[in-house]
C-alpha cells in the first residue's frame, strides 16, 4: 500500500479509498463491517461517504451508510486510525426527504455536519466535500454545457465563509469539490486565495475507461494548483468487470438499480468488449486493466473503490498491484480515440 499527503493538508491517505455507497441497501451491516475490516486489514486508511448514501436511497434508508462507519467505529475503536471523508448532498436531485431547503447555506451546512457527526459517532471529519454543485450544470450523461443556470447566485465567498468557521470549530479539517468542472474549481481556488479562506483540497469527479472526461481541463489545473483528484467509478458501476457483456446479473448493481443508465448505452458495451480483448491478451483481468489504468495517473490522488462482497473487494484491491508499460497504455488509447468518452 502506498500512501500519499492529500494535497497542501496533513492528511496522509492510502492510495486506495473505500468507497461505501453500498452500505444500508446493498449490504447489511455486519456486511459493511467485515468489509471494512478487510480493508483495514490490507492498509486502507481512507474511507469515503456521503450523507445520502446509500445509494438507491429514500427517506427510509438515508443515512444508513454513515451510521453503519460509525458503529464499526465504536466497536473497532479505529476512528483515529482512519481519514474520514464524507458529503453534503446539494439540490436539484430529488431528495428534499433529506433537509430542507437543500443548499449550501449556513443553515443546511451546519445541520449537515453535526448529523453526520452523529450518524459516524466522531466529533470530526477530515475530508468535507460538496457532493455536486448548488447550480445546475451538466454531469451524468452529457458532456458539456450551452446553458447558464441564471437562477443561481455565486455564493462561493458566502460557503467558504461558513467552511472556516466549521473548520476553526473543529468539526471539519479540509473541505473538498465533487462532480465539478473547471469553472467551479477555479472560483473556489481564487475566492480562498483572495481572502484568506480555506482552499479545496480535492476533487471528486468520475474517472475510468470509459469516462476521460476529466483529462479535459481538470487535470491541467489541478496538477498546477494541487488539488487531488479521487477518483470515483474507476470500474464503471462494475461494467468493466466485463460482467455486463453477455447480460445483467440478477443481483448486480445495473440489475438492481435499472434507472443508472450512464454504462449502458451501445457505445460502452462496444469499447468495454476491446478493452476485455486488450487485457486478456496480456494475461489481465479487465478488472486489472481498468483500475491500474487510473491509478496510474499522475493527477490521481486516490482511486476511490467499491464491492458488494468481499471477493470483489479483495480482486479490487490486488489490482493495484499491477504494473501497465507505456505499450499497453498506448494500446489503451488507441482504443479510447475510437470512442472517447462513451459515459459522460
Amino acid at each position: 500500500m502506498k500512501y500519499i499527503n492529500l494535497p497542501n493538508t496533513d492528511l496522509k491517505v492510502s492510495d486506495i479509498c473505500l468507497g461505501t455507497m453500498t452500505f444500508g441497501n446493498q449490504n447489511t451491516e455486519a456486511e459493511a463491517h467485515a468489509q471494512m475490516d478487510y480493508a483495514f486489514e490490507r492498509g486502507i486508511n481512507f474511507f469515503d461517504t456521503a450523507e445520502m448514501y446509500p445509494i438507491g436511497g429514500n427517506a427510509q434508508i438515508f443515512g444508513n451508510t454513515e451510521r453503519y462507519i460509525g458503529s464499526w467505529f465504536k466497536k473497532t475503536g479505529k476512528r483515529d486510525q482512519v481519514i474520514l471523508a464524507t458529503k453534503i448532498a446539494g439540490p436539484n436531485r430529488g431528495m428534499e426527504y433529506i433537509r430542507q431547503p437543500l443548499d449550501f447555506s449556513k443553515k443546511s451546512l451546519y445541520e449537515a455536519v453535526d448529523l453526520s457527526l452523529r450518524n459516524l459517532q466522531t466529533d470530526y471529519i477530515d475530508l468535507y466535500q460538496m457532493h455536486w454543485p448548488e447550480r445546475v450544470m451538466n454531469m451524468f450523461g452529457k458532456r458539456g454545457i450551452t446553458e447558464l443556470d441564471d437562477q443561481w447566485k455565486d455564493n462561493i465567498f458566502e460557503v467558504l465563509t461558513i467552511f472556516d468557521g466549521l473548520i476553526k470549530e473543529g468539526k471539519i479539517k479540509h473541505i473538498g469539490v465533487s462532480n465539478e468542472n473547471p469553472w467551479g474549481v477555479m472560483r473556489f481556488l481564487n475566492e480562498s486565495e483572495k481572502h484568506g479562506l480555506p482552499r479545496i483540497a480535492t476533487i471528486q469527479n468520475p474517472y475510468s475507461l470509459l469516462n476521460r472526461l476529466f483529462e479535459v481541463g481538470l487535470s491541467e489545473i489541478c496538477m498546477r494548483e494541487e488539488v487531488g483528484l479521487l477518483a470515483y467509478s474507476p470500474l464503471a458501476f462494475g461494467f468493466l468487470s466485463g460482467k455486463y457483456l453477455n447480460g445483467t446479473p440478477e443481483k448486480s448493481r445495473m440489475g438492481t438499480f435499472p434507472n443508472f443508465t450512464r454504462y449502458t448505452n451501445e457505445n460502452c458495451y462496444k469499447i468495454t468488449q476491446k478493452y476485455q480483448d486488450l487485457a486478456h491478451s496480456l494475461g489481465l483481468t479487465l478488472v486489472e486493466l481498468a483500475i491500474a489504468f487510473v491509478y496510474h495517473q499522475k493527477f490521481v490522488t486516490s482511486t476511490i473503490i467499491g464491492a458488494t462482497n468481499l471477493d470483489q473487494l479483495e480482486e479490487n484491491i490486488n489490482a493495484f498491484e499491477v504494473r501497465l508499460t507505456q505499450e499497453v497504455i498506448d494500446e489503451i488509447n488507441k482504443i479510447h480515440e475510437s470512442q472517447p468518452n462513451p459515459a459522460p
